[in-house]
């Protein structure tokens, strides 16, 4: 089973999973979030991060979820980036998650990263659009 992280600035990631256990009506198995705290030393945080992966990973390779790229989440996670055992999405959103969570036993580290990627990109919608286009 793939395991995910979810490292966020502030508690993102533990509202982020709290709210897909409510709504899958279950615990989410192997998923861990990962509050940055900016003002924290730099090594501990690295530190920490590490010891989540060590935590959610059953040799199966872990998907760490962060909020944005370029922030310290994102930068901290992109060092741990190991083609085939630890891969990074940007931009973590609740479909995204959700959609991982089902993915967790499916198909190897890679080929989900890239499927999720695709996931979170249509996650996104205008909703003047949608709605705009259901009235033609």
């Amino acid at each position: 089973m793939i395991g995910i992280l979810v490292v966020t600035h502030g508690n993102l990631g533990d509202i982020l999973i709290e709210t897909a256990e409510f709504i899958q009506k279950a615990p989410l198995e192997q998923v861990k979030p990962v509050s940055i705290n900016i003002t924290q030393n730099v090594d501990d945080l690295h530190n920490k991060v590490a010891k989540a992966i060590k935590e959610v990973n059953s040799g199966e390779g872990v998907l760490i979820l962060t909020d944005m790229f370029g922030g310290t989440p994102s930068n901290l996670s992109l060092s741990f980036l190991e083609e085939g055992q630890v891969e990074v999405i940007s931009g973590a959103n609740l479909p995204l998650l959700i959609s991982a969570v089902g993915r967790q036993k499916k198909g190897d580290l890679c080929a989900t990263a890239r499927l999720l990627e695709n996931t979170g990109k249509r996650s996104i919608s205008l909703a003047s659009s949608i709605l705009n286009s259901e009235k033609r």
